[in-house]
């Protein structure tokens, strides 16, 4: 009875960082990094995107933008969620490199001027002594990985000659951008999608294990109360749901506290590509001032 416990725990964990529950059937043949990797090159590619290497200084960086770069006063960039870290309730994955990169294919929707990045070690591959399988499970987001995120947004804003950045996440990459958000004077707004905005929250809940060396954006709420921001939650979502995201609102005073919106139908999958870019138009829309 305590194994299965401990296994329930474990999966419930795993599931919170985005587990595929259909690999745990082990009835899905799972593509392996280059084919997921290919996969990527190819949805870019159809849309005229091109890949590019960022260097920061912990890791190098994959991103996506079109081949022709227009210069603009703001910048969307989309980030990554947590991608294939899990291959079983109990067994990391070798590589988190995405089965399917859902912010790159909200990114290749947007009709304005539009960058994709990844997570660290995704696309990159792993052979790099710093792409530790911590990265993609519990350091996921570390200091480290907000640091190095931190400078390939710099990148990215330069390439475009941009002043402000509107930063959308899926899932982790959600997580990821809240925590840079917080840490940054040029964010113009903030969109997430199914993400879990207070894993400390969570995890206390479930009575599992922290994410042990990783940052929590609730804790960053007061660099957050100017950011305008929305937050969508999958009702069916039974991975993140709404908790975490409600309990990072409540950190916030009444008239500072962001918006979180329950969508019905979704869930931590579907149906956020079908509904992208009108989801993205109504969180604009809703802010005092459109950047």
């Amino acid at each position: 009875m305590l194994n299965m416990n401990r296994r329930r725990k474990t999966l419930l964990r795993l599931a919170g960082g985005g587990l595929l529950l259909g690999l745990l059937a082990g009835c899905v043949h799972i593509p392996d990094a280059a084919e997921r990797n290919g996969q990527a090159l190819q949805l870019a590619a159809a849309r005229g995107w091109q890949p590019l290497s960022l260097r920061t200084g912990s890791f190098s960086l994959r991103a996506y933008l079109p081949a022709s770069v227009p210069a603009t006063g703001t910048l969307t960039v989309y980030l990554e969620g947590d991608g294939l870290a899990w291959l079983s309730a109990d067994t990391p994955s070798l590589d988190p490199t995405p089965l399917t990169p859902l912010s790159l294919l909200l990114a290749l929707q947007d009709p304005e001027p539009a960058a994709y990045l990844a997570r660290p070690c995704q696309y990159e591959g792993v052979g790099s002594e710093l792409c530790a399988q911590k990265y993609w499970t519990s350091h996921r987001f570390a200091p480290e990985v907000v640091q190095a995120s931190n400078q390939a947004l710099d990148q990215l804003k330069q390439r475009f000659q941009a002043q402000r950045l509107v930063l959308i996440g899926y899932s982790g990459g959600g997580t990821l951008a809240s925590l840079l958000a917080a840490r940054r004077q040029d964010v113009a707004g903030l969109i997430t999608l199914a993400a879990n905005l207070d894993h400390q929250a969570w995890t206390a809940a479930k009575h599992l294990s922290p994410l042990a060396g990783s940052l929590n954006p609730a804790d960053s709420w007061q660099r957050l109360q100017h950011v305008p921001q929305r937050h969508y939650v999958g009702a069916a979502d039974r991975q993140v749901g709404s908790g975490p995201v409600l309990s990072y609102a409540a950190h916030f005073p009444g008239t500072k506290r962001p918006e979180v919106v329950l969508v019905p139908g979704f869930d931590h999958y579907c149906c956020w590509q079908q509904r992208w870019p009108a989801l993205k138009q109504e969180a604009l829309s809703s802010w005092p001032v459109s950047p």
